[in-house]
């Protein structure tokens, strides 16, 4: 019977049983193709990782990054605790990892991983404050519009980034999935209306993260989407370059992404613990 290791870290954390799960396959070669998405669904985490040879021989290694229902092309947690595992193995502490949005550099050390995205800030819709709001279970008046209306943008993964109006009404968010499905269809675009709120005071983010008909009821840390509103921030006056995210703490995982926007693009830091390790039978 066919055997593959794969290792598990909490991302997002220095402290086991926090942040967000990532299964990593470090050596995926064997694994077959059509079992890939199999996998996934299996461990049941936002995301799971398959680690090949790269495409490119300057480079350290190709990954393909699949949730529970489909592949992704970007994903922050996946890039971080992939970063992290490969360094445990050897690899770094620089490194080039192949994702489906193309090459990103990523550097670990003893305080975590980073990695630089080059990728443009696209936007890609307004989805309306009702439909927002509606899919949130929350009022329309806990929507804030004035520094930017609700907006599906993404840097490889599209999200719906939306502001409230408080902490209490960023907990009491709790998704709509008759409503969530209304945005999906109407805004069919990445994750199926994952939704990104989140509230600020200066650089300090709070944020929750809800995709549910992509079998993620609330993600405890969103990497791509904290990257996404680094640059949507970014790119309005006077708006702010660096962002403190704190996520997964109404869910008890704790999760903390440090971004930042420069010349180069959008740089997500943060940490990750290894938890286990294991064998896949195939």
């Amino acid at each position: 019977m066919p055997e593959a290791p794969y290792l598990v870290y909490d991302v997002f954390t220095g402290t086991r049983f926090g942040g967000n799960q990532l299964a990593v396959f470090p050596d995926a070669v064997g694994l077959p193709e059509d079992q890939l998405q199999a996998i996934a669904r299996e461990f049941n985490f936002s995301e799971v990782t398959f680690v090949f040879p790269p495409e490119n021989p300057a480079h350290t290694a190709r990954v393909r990054i699949f949730t529970p229902t489909s592949e992704v092309a970007f994903a922050g947690h996946p890039t971080i605790g992939t970063g992290v595992a490969l360094a445990d193995l050897g690899q770094g502490p620089d490194m080039v990892l192949e994702l489906g949005v193309g090459p990103i550099a990523c550097t670990v050390g003893p305080e975590g991983a980073a990695f630089t995205t080059p990728v443009a800030l696209q936007i890609i819709a307004h989805p309306p404050v009702k439909m927002v709001a509606d899919a949130l279970g929350l009022p329309e008046a806990a929507i804030v519009t004035t520094t930017h209306p609700p907006v599906q943008a993404t840097l490889g993964l599209a999200f719906v980034l939306v502001e409230l109006d408080s902490r209490a009404s960023l907990s009491r968010a709790a998704p709509v999935i008759d409503a969530i499905r209304k945005g999906a269809a109407a805004y069919p675009a990445g994750l199926d209306f994952g939704i990104f709120c989140y509230v600020r005071q200066g650089e300090k983010v709070d944020a929750r993260m809800f995709a549910p008909l992509d079998n993620v009821p609330e993600d405890p840390a969103t990497g791509s989407a904290s990257a996404t509103l680094g640059a949507l921030l970014a790119s309005l006056p006077a708006g702010p370059q660096r962002l403190s995210i704190c996520q997964g703490d109404d869910m008890g995982r704790p999760s903390r992404i440090a971004v930042s926007v420069g010349p180069n693009g959008v740089t997500v830091r943060g940490q990750a613990v290894k938890v286990m390790a294991g064998t896949l039978f195939i």
